[in-house]
């Protein structure tokens, strides 16, 4: 490497040992205006090349902040164009590390059009190759656009700072009241740091998602599966509230990673191996349980405006890598608040958009209540779920039975009202009333959902969609 900075050092501790290779180390500033021409500028501030992680090609660069604060020169900017043009080339996922300044003033336009180029690229670059980033120290103005243009960006949880505005430039806010740039701002709040840790975890986390994530659009996630493919989960039903409990139970060896945990956490996303291949997984969930097997949290089982949001960029991403989707619904309508009817609609609209337009196989497992529009738009079949399972203890209609029953007999005594919401429970809300009508495939123990989602992607692992000719959708 050209130097033994921080910047390189986070290369080093990333990729697979002695693997990575350097391009463009002897590239250096060209502008000489505003007293630049004396400055040294090792590598224009950006390590960029090569290497592997568990044996797998990424392209990787890292900005240096002890040149010239890590900004984006003109220089700085065609390294990492060029970078991206290599990595199209090969099909291979791009990581930036980010430690940056900003823009560098001294090169004014120049440096605007470059990073403008840097945005085309990753651009061009998405939904065909995996783009990741991490920010590691500064990461502001324009540079936040970079973040947001990448598939899954990591925090550190100190040192990283995301932004772009300052918190001292929002309007009656200042760092020390609520500091917006950082990491937990960023991961619980804006939604835009899917990982926040210290930066020896943040590298393991990269590590974990790499492995997970074909090389691109063309490629398969498939990984040796030494699971039993039929294993039970003893007590499964005890984790229908804590989906990401759930996941990992039924993954491959218990592995689940989770994306935007911080973020709207009444949905979880993230991925899991089934049968060795990759699935991403989109589940309602309506409590976080404790190493004592207690609810430590709990949430209601509404669907809210950024439930949604995470959901469907998260599908849109396993759609573009054709990766498959399995859901866990427990739902029963929409959250009710004024800030959420303000987004509520067009949000579920998003959500009910992305399944019904992902082609990918789609699994639905109705793991508690799948009640009103709401579950519908959670990846059901009425909006072209594949397959649909659920537990044998699943309610599923328009809405709760003794809800349902005090509309249908109003004016009729408590007696009669109870009695009629066990019949409409048994006739119209259960697993074995949808299955009867065709809506569920197949009704099933709680404990043997890993043989049946594993047997569902097994028989749609050769799905072909033949999709109506248009440019794209408009929702």
């Amino acid at each position: 490497m050209s130097n033994s900075s921080k910047a390189s050092q986070r290369i080093a501790s990333l990729l697979d040992e002695s693997s990575f290779v350097e391009i463009g180390a002897a590239v250096t500033a060209r502008a000489t205006d505003f007293n630049m021409k004396p400055q040294q500028a090792p590598a224009d501030g950006v390590i960029t090349g090569y290497g592997t992680i568990g044996e797998k090609l990424v392209y990787v660069y890292s900005q240096d902040a002890s040149v010239l604060g890590g900004s984006i020169g003109e220089m700085h900017a065609k390294k990492i164009a060029h970078l991206y043009n290599l990595a199209l080339k090969m099909g291979a996922p791009v990581i930036g590390l980010l430690d940056s300044t900003g823009l560098r003033l001294q090169e004014a336009t120049d440096a605007l059009a470059a990073f403008g180029k840097i945005s085309r690229k990753m651009t061009q670059a998405s939904g065909i190759i995996p783009q990741i980033t991490a920010v590691f120290g500064n990461c502001g103005g324009g540079l936040a656009v970079l973040a947001g243009l990448s598939d899954f960006t990591f925090m550190e949880e100190k040192g990283g700072k995301l932004f772009v505005n300052s918190p001292d430039a929002l309007a009656g806010n200042y760092t020390a009241k609520l500091d917006t740039a950082s990491a937990d701002f960023q991961a619980k709040e804006a939604g835009m740091a899917d990982f926040v840790a210290g930066e020896d975890e943040i590298y393991d986390q990269m590590r974990a998602l790499i492995s997970m994530l074909p090389s691109n659009n063309e490629d398969e996630a498939l990984d040796e599966c030494t699971d039993d493919l039929n294993r039970a989960v003893a007590n499964m039903a005890a984790y229908a509230g804590d989906t990401a409990a759930a996941l990992a139970q039924i993954a491959d060896d218990n592995v689940f990673v989770e994306v935007k945990e911080a973020y709207a956490p009444s949905m979880v996303t993230g991925f899991i191996r089934l049968n060795g291949a990759t699935v991403g997984c989109v589940a309602n969930r309506s409590e976080i349980l404790g190493d004592d097997g207690k609810a430590k949290e709990k949430f209601e089982t509404l669907l809210r405006p950024s439930a949604c949001k995470k959901a469907i960029s998260f599908v849109s991403f396993c759609d573009a890598f054709e990766i498959p989707v399995l859901t866990l619904t427990n739902v029963t309508g929409y959250s009710a608040c004024v800030e959420c009817e303000k987004k509520i609609a067009r949000a579920a609209a998003g959500l009910t958009f992305a399944f019904a337009g992902a082609t990918v196989p789609k699994v639905n497992v109705i793991v508690g209540k799948a009640l009103g529009s709401a579950a519908i738009a959670m990846n059901s079949g009425a909006i072209g779920a594949d397959v649909t399972l659920a537990w044998e203890n699943a309610e599923i209609g328009t809405m709760n039975a003794k809800d349902a029953a005090r509309i249908l007999y109003d004016g009729e005594s408590a007696e009669v009202i109870n009695e009629k919401a066990a019949a409409y429970a048994e006739l119209q809300n259960s697993a074995k009333s949808a299955a009867a009508r065709g809506y569920v495939d197949q009704v099933i123990a709680a404990d043997d959902t890993r043989k049946y989602v594993i047997g569902a992607f097994e028989m749609l692992y050769s799905k072909r969609v033949s999709a109506p000719s248009r440019k794209h959708g408009t929702v």
